[in-house]
């Protein structure tokens, strides 16, 4: 069971990218979560904007992220 955390900065809020995976010994995935917060920066409180259990979905969300920005996060949250 492993869960991966990537964190954008931003100016007023942050963007919080969750991955959580778990394989069993043979290494097959058993189970697969993406979410995506938002995060504000003074109460630290999160709001669910997206949530996926495709598999490498939590890695396009942040690739998506870096190459368009602030457009690519208002594209996601209008999903």
């Amino acid at each position: 069971m492993a869960i991966r955390t990537t964190i954008f900065r931003g100016l007023v809020v942050d963007l919080v990218i969750e991955e959580f995976n778990d394989c069993n010994a043979a290494g097959q995935l058993n189970a697969y979560v993406a979410t995506l917060y938002t995060q504000d920066r003074k109460t630290s409180s999160r709001t669910l904007i997206r949530r996926s259990r495709l598999p490498g979905a939590g890695t396009e969300i942040e690739r998506e992220i870096r190459r368009g920005g602030l457009q690519a996060f208002r594209r996601l949250t209008r999903m």
